[in-house]
This record gives C-alpha cells, sequence and structure tokens, in this order.
C-alpha cells in the first residue's frame, strides 16, 4: 500500500514551503510544548504525518485548533514527514508517539518485527483508486489485462488484484508526482486520490473515470497507530487522543472552513477550491463515517476486517515472518 509521501502530486512542496509548515508545526506544539508541559499541565503527544498538511488530514488539525486535544489534557504536536522519513520508523523508536498508516501496512510491518498497533481507523476506507480517461476501454480491474498502470513497484494491492483476476500481462511502471502523463496520453492509467488527482485532472481539461481500489475486495482501513510500549505505559494517553481525534474529524467533516483556512497558511500548494473538493470527496465518499453518516462509526474497526487483510496478505506471500494479526490493533479505543 502506498503512502501518501509515494504518490501524492497535489500537496509537493519545495524545501522552502517545507520549512514554513515545519514552523508553523511548531506554533501547534513542538519544542516549547514539550517544555512547558509540567508549568501548563498537559502531556506532550507527537502526531507524525504521511505527508504535508492537506485536508485529508483535517480532522486532527480541527482536533488541535479547536481545543479538543487541550480538553484531554493533552498538547499535540502535528508533525511534518520528513524527506526520505518512515512513519513505521519514527514511531516504533520513539520519535514520534502516534503514526497515520493503513491497517496492511501495520500488519506488514508487524510481520518485519517493527513493534506497531493500530488504535483507531483514520478512514474507513482508502480513497486510493485508479484513474482512467473517460473513453477507455478499462471499467473494472479485470479490464486491466493487456494494459500498462502507473503505480508504485511492488504495490501490495496490484498484486491482490492480478491474483483475483487471473491476470497474466499487467505491465507496471513507477508512479510519479505529477498527471502530466496522464494528461498527455489518452491510454494513460494511473494509480491515485479520489479525493485529489481527478480535480487537477478535471481542471485540466480531462473528462475522466475512477474505480476505488477498494471496490476489488482489497480494503484496508486508514489508521492512527502507535507503539506497543506506548500504549502499555500510556493507555490513559492513548484514549484521550483517539477520543479527541474522532471528534475532530466529526467536526471537521460538518465544518471543514476554519480548518481549510488554516491549512492553506500551512500548505502553499493547496487553494481553497482543491480543499472544498477533498472535504465533500471525503465526506460523499464516506472514507472518513463509513455507511454512517452520522458519524458515529468513526474511529472504528473490526476483527473481521483486520483477519479479511491478514488472510490476503498471507495468501500473497507479502509477511515475512508469523504474525498473530490480533496483536497489530486494539480495538477497545473507540467502543
Amino acid at each position: 500500500m502506498l503512502a501518501r509521501s509515494e504518490l501524492r502530486q497535489s500537496s509537493c512542496l519545495s524545501f522552502s514551503a517545507f520549512i514554513l509548515f515545519a514552523v508553523f508545526a511548531f506554533t501547534l506544539g513542538g519544542c516549547k510544548a514539550h517544555e512547558s508541559a509540567t508549568a501548563n499541565g498537559l502531556t506532550p503527544v507527537r502526531l507524525q504525518l504521511d505527508w504535508y498538511p492537506q485536508p485529508e488530514h483535517g480532522g486532527f488539525f480541527t482536533a488541535a485548533l479547536q481545543g479538543y486535544y487541550k480538553a484531554e489534557g493533552l498538547d499535540v504536536t502535528l508533525l511534518p514527514l520528513p524527506q526520505y522519513g518512515s512513519v513505521a520508523q519514527l514511531v516504533s523508536t520513539g520519535k514520534a508517539d502516534f503514526g497515520l498508516g493503513s491497517s496492511d501496512q501495520i500488519l506488514e510491518w508487524d510481520s518485519n518485527g517493527l513493534p506497531l498497533i493500530a488504535v483507531a481507523a483514520t478512514m474507513q476506507h482508502d480513497p486510493q483508486a485508479v484513474m482512467v480517461h473517460k473513453n477507455s476501454p478499462v471499467h473494472d480491474f479485470k479490464d486491466l489485462e493487456g494494459h500498462t498502470i502507473a503505480a508504485q513497484t511492488g504495490a501490495t494491492w496490484l498484486k491482490y488484484v492480478v491474483s483475483r483476476y487471473n491476470l497474466h500481462e499487467v505491465r507496471q511502471i513507477q508512479s510519479t508526482l505529477s498527471i502530466a502523463n496522464f494528461l498527455a496520453d489518452p491510454n494513460y492509467i494511473q494509480q491515485i486520490f479520489i479525493t485529489s488527482e481527478p480535480f487537477f485532472a478535471k481542471q485540466a481539461g480531462a473528462d475522466v473515470r475512477t474505480f476505488l481500489i477498494s471496490s476489488s475486495g482489497y480494503d484496508p482501513y486508514r489508521v492512527q497507530f502507535t507503539n506497543r510500549d506506548f500504549v502499555a505505559q500510556h493507555s490513559d494517553v492513548v484514549a484521550k487522543f483517539v477520543r479527541a481525534s474522532v471528534r475532530g474529524w466529526q467536526e471537521y467533516l460538518r465544518n471543514p472552513g476554519p480548518t481549510n483556512e488554516y491549512l492553506l497558511k500551512l500548505n502553499p500548494a493547496l487553494n481553497p477550491t482543491q480543499e472544498a473538493y477533498t472535504a465533500q470527496a471525503l465526506r460523499d465518499g464516506g472514507f472518513i463515517t463509513g455507511g454512517d453518516l452520522s458519524g458515529a462509526q468513526t474511529g472504528r474497526m473490526t476483527a473481521a476486517r483486520w483477519q479479511t487483510s491478514y488472510e490476503q496478505l498471507k495468501s500473497l506471500g507479502i509477511l515475512h515472518g508469523p504474525i498473530e494479526p490480533s496483536t497489530a490493533y486494539s480495538l477497545k479505543f473507540v467502543p
């Protein structure tokens, strides 16, 4: 499964813009918050993002801006992903307390010996999808036979699709942080985030169709995770962080405007129209809430979904060592 840092083109920043975000992140929490934690009575917590700030992180920024973390006694710092940084390594080594990833990644990382555990679902379904031109003969995953797709080398979801649909002639090329090739080639097929790339393609005048990777049956959660030692030693902090984050996502979906305005200051590659598109796509697709638009399912996970992901990865030979899937997640933090 792709991390955002491996795919997103819409929020790609220059180094100077990256530094700008780091400065803003510092003002939300950062080192000063850690130094004054005892004085202000708040527990410092570091959340490692998986990309630059964007509406797909909206619930976490909302929880910070609206004081939901502070109401739980937490001083949360939202950290930008360093260039070439690994969220898994940063969290497993204690350089961050929480990170963002996907449930299939957690299973694979755990099989590689990283002591990570998912504590809540950020998204009930992953917004990654395949984008084709309107007149493309590809209408479903089975139609990829004989075609070339731009995707991450070794993408797990593509291995699943090839196996499930018994495909033999699917050529894969490396995805780029751009839709330029897509716009130039009417036969181009590209892996994208449905909350982002279609917006830019349509802005450029392209008629596109998309189909979600989750519709193939490969349907991991996007999750918030930490390491097992942190859960064992700070279970109360985990519960507070999850509770405030769920509340933040519920509020962001209800009223994304204030958070989107703040995100514009953090990420100069964003624009208000793009942000509105992404927020609406998150709502319409039920990515955060699942099928229950009331928001009651926000954050929830099930053992059955985790078991399915485990069996899929196991059948594909993705897992590198023995693992008990129930050790990769905890259901106690979201009732």
